[in-house]
């Protein structure tokens, strides 16, 4: 999000207000009331907000209590992101989650009490041997509490996370690529069926009013400002992340230095090509303008219509259900 240069210490030209404010990427659920209200006023102290900021913030369902939902309020936040995963009790023991299924729906009765009326549900799938009829049960599900928002994730076995480390010593194996496309499909097409637009790669949402204006400023390339250990920021031509200590993150805070970790500078061609990428994984697509600055665009854009893997809408290129599977390589058809 943008942000003043003086606030962030690192920028030489000052943004704008912010419309977005995003409290996440992390566990700020796990904060008490006064914790989480000291750090909502020292951003209002430092930054400007529009009156209508999106302001979302992430929430285990075991952490969701009636007091706590009251003080999110009183702060202003107006989404919820709710991390499900699952309502397969098997499945969130396998993924370590600390929350039950029924946890999750009383956490989800707690918010609707509470007056909260954009609700996301983040879920996982794509687990080892998961079949499609497990994970239609578990959308199912979730479609029945009718939330706003829901982001469809499937499962990244990481290295030297638990689960990496599992699938190293070969005690489990992931989907195939073949299973792991047919699961993207049935999502896609089930959602849709009940009413959800598929809006971006793993995104669905309940109409345009409830796209998530916080995510959606990454893949339309605005600038954007993250705080805190390991996060990333964008000016429009250059990127900088924090260190990823904590105590390195505080240390140079205490100091009066900016946490930088690095930066690069993009050159117009690698922007012209993370526009491409960011495009491509939603419906809005790229425009035509940007495709035609390569030369075999023509050719690529034939080639591409005829495997059904875009459309062209109002001087859009738009990519189709089946085009978002291949999403990360459609980029490389017109830059090669």
């Amino acid at each position: 999000m943008p942000a003043q240069a003086k606030a962030c210490g690192y920028l030489d030209t000052p943004f704008l207000e912010f419309y977005s404010l995003y409290l996440g990427g992390g566990t700020p659920s796990l904060l008490n009331g006064a914790q989480l209200s000291a750090l909502v006023a020292s951003l209002r102290r430092h930054f400007d907000f529009a009156l209508d900021t999106e302001v979302t913030l992430e929430a285990n369902p075991d952490d969701v209590t009636s007091e706590k939902l009251a003080c999110y309020r009183d702060l202003g936040v107006n989404r919820l992101s709710l991390g499900v995963q699952s309502f397969d009790e098997a499945e969130l023991r396998f993924l370590g989650r600390r929350h039950t299924a029924r946890q999750t729906e009383a956490a989800i009765e707690l918010i609707r009490a509470a007056g909260f009326d954009n609700l996301g549900l983040d879920l996982i799938y794509g687990l080892p041997g998961q079949t499609e009829a497990a994970w239609l049960q578990t959308l199912k599900k979730a479609v029945g509490f009718r939330p706003e928002h829901l982001s469809c994730y499937q499962l990244t076995l990481e290295p030297e996370t638990p689960l990496g480390e599992k699938q190293a010593r070969g005690e489990i194996k992931p989907l195939g690529e073949e299973a792991q496309a047919a699961l993207f499909l049935a999502t896609s097409l089930f959602l849709e069926e009940q009413g959800y637009r598929h809006y971006e790669i793993s995104n669905f949402a309940r109409g345009e009013t409830y796209f998530s204006r916080h995510n959606r400023k990454y893949w339309q390339h605005a600038p954007y400002l993250g705080l805190g250990p390991a996060a990333h920021s964008f000016d429009g031509r250059m990127r900088w992340w924090n260190c990823r200590s904590v105590a390195e993150y505080c240390r140079q805070l205490a100091e009066g230095q900016a946490p930088v970790g690095g930066s690069e500078m993009l050159t117009d061609e690698q922007l012209r090509l993370e526009a491409l990428s960011l495009g491509f994984r939603t419906r809005e697509g790229v425009g035509l303008e940007l495709v035609r600055q390569y030369s075999r665009w023509e050719q690529v854009l034939a080639e591409l219509q005829r495997a059904k893997l875009v459309k062209i809408q109002e001087q859009r290129l738009i990519p189709t259900r089946q085009g978002f599977l291949v999403a990360d390589r459609l980029p490389l058809f017109f830059v090669n």
